[in-house]
């Protein structure tokens, strides 16, 4: 192999590195892998019911802030 593609490949991969570098510090600044209440949850609704009972508390979380979007576009008639 000749210096030059040497020298480029050396070019390539330090600024692809510098590049994820970049983006991982990025996504911890961000909050990006801050996950919380991972481990808690996964040992609060380990069985089907719990589980069940998440996923009705989910859908009714989501059903009040719709509600809430639906007022603050429309006030009160």
């Amino acid at each position: 192999m000749s210096s030059e593609i040497i020298a480029m490949m050396i070019g390539v991969s330090t600024f692809l590195g510098a590049l994820g570098l970049i983006a991982l510090l990025w996504g911890l600044k961000t909050g990006q892998f801050d996950d919380q209440n991972k481990f808690i949850d996964g040992a609060r609704y380990d069985g089907e019911d719990e589980l069940r009972d998440a996923y009705n508390m989910e859908q009714k979380r989501k059903e009040m802030e719709e509600k809430r979007k639906d007022k603050k576009v429309f006030p009160a008639d």
